[in-house]
């Protein structure tokens, strides 16, 4: 079991726009059923973390259907509509309070950090991420979102080019 950090990120190191858009990634060209791609990547996973900005762009893109079928949590300071049916819980506080309900609820697969790079750094921060999937798409944002807000070393384990993506999977480095 594992907890990953999934996510596409612009050249210049920013995985979504000021105004947390998308639009810049959803037109560029990948094999979904490629290396490194989100498909297979998915099968893998057990339980998500996202947080609220992520959790909010989903709900709007997919016009309020939620489509993830894995145990969710959302890691906000505010109120949240959660629809019907969906098995997502609404978190706070530290990820590690919440990890092990998170790995039990995985059953046996692995964790994925949907969202968010000061999510993600929170999980490197408490000790608890283990790799970092990035799909680098070929634009510069000039700002917005960080991949990555905080200092993180990270080993390269793999590499693969997706059409436009130049695709890298990396180790966090603990110690």
């Amino acid at each position: 079991m594992a907890t990953h950090f999934y996510t596409a990120s612009s050249l210049d190191g920013f995985i979504a726009t000021d105004q947390h858009s998308l639009d810049w990634l959803l037109k560029q060209d990948i094999d979904h059923d490629g290396p490194m791609a989100y498909a297979a990547f998915e099968k893998t996973i057990g339980a998500l973390a996202m947080g609220a900005s992520t959790y909010e762009w989903v709900m709007r893109h997919e016009d309020g259907r939620w489509g993830y079928t894995q145990p969710t949590w959302v890691f906000t300071h505010r109120a949240l509509d959660v629809p019907e049916g969906a098995a997502i819980r609404i978190a706070q506080g530290d990820v590690a309070d919440v990890h092990g309900e998170m790995v039990d609820a995985a059953d046996g697969k692995d964790l994925w950090v949907v969202g968010g790079g000061d999510l993600a750094g929170q999980f490197a921060d408490a000790g608890l991420l283990d790799e970092v999937w990035v799909q680098y798409a070929p634009v510069t944002l000039g700002s917005g979102a960080p991949l990555l807000p905080r200092p993180v070393d990270l080993e390269l384990i793999d590499v693969a080019r997706n059409r436009n993506f130049m695709c890298g999977r990396y180790r966090v480095v603990r110690g």
